[in-house]
């Protein structure tokens, strides 16, 4: 590593929440912990031709935007955790950035603007995160074991006490859980504990590599009843092994108060990190796609319904289409459970593979819901791109009126809203950040296409 003695003018963020400034030669320079304004001296780490990536070690000039982090885990110190990127920076500029990254991929990878740029949907900043995985490491120099994410930068886990990010109860469960996997007799085998939070129930799905014995379940089974609502999940394979402790006890869900979905799931279930934003997020994708009573809509990457459901409170019918089969039985079983089987149906469809006639093989539909993960939905804009450019692949489809796409990457959203709009003839009419993952790079955002 080298020192860089000049001084750097901080001129915006990358994705990964790095400082972007240029030295005297003209090379970009990212630097770790710096923010847009601030002049600052680096250690470089890495260098290429045309660019460096360094360290902040010395500032001169702070941005108004710095904020004290709200985790004692968080920084560029040795042993930080990996968590989170962006807690030195306010949240409310944290949502600016991210509404920046939206309308930048919009324009530079798709050639995009939208007409209308909506306000972005936020949150709470702390405790919002009821879905994480949690690496566990028994560490036999120290006779201790350590729960929680990955330092930066390195494959070692975090020495975390606390985590400001996950609900207090969680956050206050992590030193308990250390002492019961380090009382375990398999404390050496078990890599994981994967969190998954209801209403009701705080779901621990625990990784083991070998059968536990009696006095190691009878350890779980004891943790459990002196802490409130923890049920306790084992899983010695693959995630289609998982399988619940001890039967009985409340439903592992989530619900949609505005339109009466109760939505039960399983802890390895698709279901979205932040329920406060997700709430806010189908109440808004529902209003912007503009349901009637008389549509028939399409909810592709349907999951579990978390957009289905909602849909068919408001319109003649949806189909929900999603890739797999399990999921789609699921489905069928939420949309039994809420009363909504009757205007309800759910496919299996690989839809990485879509084509226009498969695409004409699912109907007409009025509306659509897009909801991908973060490989996009290149395959379906294609598909409508081909069609618009030659109805003849399938005669008498006709494309939806307005489409609504749900995107956890705004590099595939712009890659498929510059099929949609420059091949389609759709117009891109509103888009917005959502704020899914405060504190984190990842940017989450829906858009809107009319025509």
């Amino acid at each position: 590593m080298t020192q860089q003695s000049e001084w750097l003018k901080v001129e915006s963020l990358d994705l990964e929440a790095q400082g972007v400034a240029h030295n005297t030669e003209g090379k970009v320079v990212f630097i770790e912990g710096a923010l847009p304004g601030e002049e600052v001296q680096v250690t470089v780490g890495r260098k290429k031709n045309n660019w460096e990536q360094g360290t902040l070690v010395a500032m001169r000039r702070e941005s108004s935007q710095r904020v004290v982090p709200g985790c004692p885990n968080f920084g560029l110190h040795a042993g930080a955790c990996g968590g989170c990127k962006m807690q030195h920076l306010h949240t409310g500029a944290q949502v600016a950035v991210k509404q920046r990254v939206v309308e930048d991929n919009l324009w530079h990878l798709g050639k995009v603007r939208p007409e209308t740029l909506l306000r972005p949907i936020e949150g709470p900043a702390w405790g919002y995160r009821y879905r994480a995985r949690f690496s566990v490491r028994y560490v036999a120099k120290k006779g201790q074991v350590l729960i929680g994410f990955h330092e930066r930068k390195s494959r070692y886990v975090a020495d975390m006490q606390v985590c400001k990010v996950v609900p207090a109860v969680v956050s206050d469960m992590l030193m308990p859980l250390r002492e019961l996997i380090a009382s375990m007799a398999e404390r050496d085998r078990l890599p994981q504990i994967e969190l998954a939070m209801g209403e009701q129930v705080i779901a621990l799905v625990l990784r083991h590599l070998n059968p536990l014995p009696d006095s190691d379940l009878a350890k779980l089974r004891e943790f459990a009843a002196s802490h409130r609502g923890v049920q306790w999940w084992l899983q010695p394979k693959g995630p289609d092994t998982v399988k619940l402790l001890d039967e009985g006890g409340p439903e592992l869900a989530y619900s949609l108060p505005e339109f009466g979905v109760v939505m039960p799931f399983k802890p390895t279930d698709f279901t979205q990190v932040n329920p406060h934003i997700n709430t806010v997020l189908v109440g808004r994708a529902l209003r912007l796609l503009q349901v009637r009573k008389d549509e028939r809509v399409i909810d592709w990457f349907c999951g579990l319904g978390n957009f289905t459901l909602p849909l068919a409170t408001q319109a003649l019918e949806v189909l929900g289409i999603e890739g797999s089969e399990t999921l789609v039985q699921r489905s069928r079983e939420n949309a039994k459970r809420n009363g909504l089987d009757g205007n309800t149906a759910f496919v299996a469809r690989n839809l990485f593979e879509m084509t226009p006639e498969l695409l004409a093989a699912d109907g007409v539909a009025d509306k659509w819901l897009v909801d991908p993960p973060r490989e996009g939905a290149f395959a379906l804009a294609k598909a409508v791109a081909d069609i618009a450019q030659d109805p003849s692949l399938a005669p008498g489809w006709t494309p939806p009126k307005r489409i609504v796409y749900v995107s956890c990457n705004p590099a595939t959203l712009a890659r498929d809203a510059g099929l949609l709009v420059n091949v389609a003839g759709y117009r891109c009419t509103a888009a917005s950040a959502v704020n899914m993952f405060p504190h984190t790079a990842h940017v989450e955002s829906i858009a809107v296409f009319e025509r």
